[in-house]
């Protein structure tokens, strides 16, 4: 070998960049080396009137240190995947569904006709897809399950030759927008406003110009991106393989006209979807009742088209097979916050932060709280789950530091919501990602940029709100 191979060879083996699955490992070995660190302490708790916990302020106290031992870092694997196993299950199961209904290329259609009508307005119908999940999202129906669309946003992404992270960011990044503000969100604003005590979605007026300003800004940044695509390929995040997954596919072979067939599937997609929606406002349905929605949806299709029960069973598995891998980080990154949780260090870093907050001036105290519940939501990534850890402590904070009460709550939703989109530990995340085929290394390169655009946005936000005494409206 000459030197030339030689030295071409040594840069590729240095640009392989770490798999998901070996970064989450390491943050978990980091998790477990810290409950050998972190002192280990306690908060009591009391059960809200939604059945969450939630801890009780100044009840913390420390107790014995409870260190993970090595076999402990191994069984909080399964522990995490037996945890995360109802979203495991729907990601499994939409990945099947979707592979049925995409079999019948009635959603291939719908997009090359809807295509065909917005010729040259490509930006128009990213806009439009955009800022309607940013709705959903802003509602609360659909922070996980915007998993179901992302099959969607790549169909779509492909049709206008874009890449997968245009893709992905159409549906994911409408959808978190609106989810990160949480207008009327009953499980992050609504919880939060109801630990603070204060009136259910209160403030809205000054929450929905804070969700307008950040919609806007995501969406004008997935269309710098887009447009930077279009017209240069090569400038795409993923190289040559714009497509991880389904590259080979060619849109322009697909036909615009929408058949009878077509029609029937879409129509049973939509009322699914619909009898879902119905169900979360008025039956407290959550992922379980979903996966069974798309089961059901998966059969009907299979009907429609006249499939065949061994065919459907050999589509619907050959789906699932293909986000196995998105599935299953789910599971993998729940196991790191089993570990800290397993060693009581937890509560110890809320009572951390409650002190490095406690010194601060109104302005920059809420500034702290926002930082800070961001830092803490790349451990904790679930809303309401954040919301009964921290808004317990952060509301009596935020009266002593002067800081009113709702910033203190949209110091906590954004937070929790802006990080979400970077954080290996999110399981919608890495199972959006996983669909895609998009290395989580790739996606943060795209990502971050936006995540700080937010927070400039949000910090200009709540110090407004603290110099306004936002209180309820």
């Amino acid at each position: 070998m000459s030197r030339k191979q030689q030295s071409e060879r040594k840069v590729k083996k240095q640009m392989v960049l770490p798999d998901a699955y070996v970064i989450i490992f390491a943050i978990l070995i980091l998790a477990a080396i810290l409950t050998y660190i972190i002192p280990a302490g306690t908060f009591e708790r009391e059960t809200a009137e939604n059945g969450i916990s939630v801890i009780i302020p100044d009840s913390y106290e420390r107790v014995d240190q409870a260190s993970t031992s090595i076999i402990e870092v191994f069984t909080s694997i399964q522990e995490g995947m037996i945890g995360g196993a109802g979203l495991i299950f729907l990601v499994l199961t939409i990945g099947g569904s979707f592979a049925v209904i995409e079999k019948t290329g009635a959603i291939d259609s719908l997009i090359m006709r809807t295509i065909a009508k917005t010729k040259n307005k490509e930006w128009v119908l990213i806009i439009i897809v955009a800022a309607l999940f940013s709705v959903f999202g802003g509602l609360g129906i659909i922070a996980n399950a915007v998993i179901a669309f992302i099959p969607i946003g790549i169909i779509l992404a492909r049709a206008m030759k874009m890449d997968a992270i245009v893709g992905v960011a159409i549906i994911y990044l409408g959808a978190y927008s609106g989810f990160a503000i949480g207008f009327l969100d009953p499980m992050t604003t609504g919880f939060a406003q109801q630990i603070a005590q204060l009136p259910l979605f209160s403030g809205i007026g000054y929450r929905i110009i804070i969700y307008i300003t950040i919609v806007a800004s995501t969406i004008a940044y997935i269309l710098w991106y887009a447009n930077r695509v279009k017209k240069d390929p090569e400038r795409s995040i993923l190289g040559s393989n714009r497509f991880p997954k389904n590259d080979d596919k060619d849109m322009d072979e697909v036909s615009s006209t929408l058949t009878t067939k077509h029609k029937l599937v879409l129509g049973l997609l939509i009322v699914g979807i619909g009898i879902y929606v119905y169900g979360v406002f008025n039956l407290e349905w959550a992922i379980n009742e979903m996966a069974g929605i798309f089961i059901i949806i998966a059969i009907g299709t299979a009907i429609i088209d006249r499939m065949g029960a061994n065919k459907l069973v050999e589509v619907f598995i050959n789906g699932s097979k293909s986000v196995i891998y998105g599935a299953l980080i789910i599971g993998m990154a729940r196991s790191i916050v089993v570990v800290l949780e397993n060693g009581l260090v937890l509560d110890t870093i809320v009572q951390g932060m409650a002190n490095a907050m406690g010194s601060f001036s109104s302005v920059t105290g809420a500034i702290v709280m926002f930082i800070g519940n961001g830092l803490f939501n790349l451990i904790v990534s679930s809303g309401s789950g954040q919301a009964a850890i921290v808004m317990p402590i952060m509301t009596p904070l935020a009266d002593i530091m002067e800081i009113p009460r709702q910033v203190a709550v949209q110091a906590y939703a954004m937070g929790d919501g802006f990080t979400n989109i970077i954080t290996p530990l999110s399981g919608v995340l890495m199972a959006n990602l996983a669909i895609a085929g998009i290395p989580w290394i790739k996606w943060i390169k795209f990502a971050i940029p936006l995540v700080l655009i937010w927070y400039v946005i949000g910090t200009i936000y709540l110090v407004i709100g603290v110099l306004m005494n936002w209180g309820p409206m």
